[in-house]
C-alpha cells in the first residue's frame, strides 16, 4: 500500500513518510470498527505539533455535532501541551453535554493512546462524557 501526499502548491506528488503510512493504516483499521451514530457519536482527535483538535461526529448523517480546539481565540493556552489537551477535553465535554450528548465512542485517529491523546480523553471524562 503506497500512499502519496498531494502538495497543493506544486503539481507533483510526494511520497508519504513511513510514520504517515503507519498512522493511516492504523486509522483505517480503527475506523473500520468504530462508527458514530446519533445516539452514540464518535469523538475524533487530531493533533499537530502545536495544537490539538477534537470533534464529536455523527457518521450516519455525516455531520459534526460539536468541536473544540486549542487554536480558538477564546481558548486560553497556558501550561504544557498535555495540560492544554486536558482543557480541550473538558471544553469538548462541556459543549457535547450542552448539545445533549452524554455518551461517545472514542476515536484516537491512529495515534497512540498516550500523552496528549490520553490527556484529552481524561479531560473529556472529567467533564462528564462517558466512553
Amino acid at each position: 500500500m503506497i500512499l502519496r501526499a498531494q502538495c497543493s502548491s506544486q503539481k507533483h506528488t510526494t511520497m508519504a513518510t513511513k510514520k504517515d503510512i503507519r498512522r493511516t493504516k492504523i486509522k483505517f483499521r480503527i475506523r473500520h470498527k468504530v462508527s458514530g451514530t446519533s445516539e452514540m457519536p464518535r469523538l475524533s482527535v487530531f493533533r499537530s505539533n502545536k495544537e490539538i483538535y477534537a470533534q464529536v461526529i455523527d457518521d450516519v448523517k455525516g455531520v459534526t455535532l460539536t468541536a473544540a480546539s486549542s487554536k480558538e481565540k477564546s481558548f486560553e493556552k497556558s501550561g504544557t501541551k498535555s495540560e492544554v489537551a486536558t482543557k480541550v477535553g473538558k471544553l469538548i465535554a462541556e459543549r457535547a453535554l450542552a448539545a445533549g450528548i452524554n455518551t461517545v465512542v472514542f476515536d484516537r485517529n491512529g495515534y497512540l493512546y498516550h500523552g496528549r491523546v490520553k490527556s484529552l480523553a481524561d479531560g473529556a471524562r472529567e467533564g462528564g462524557l462517558k466512553f
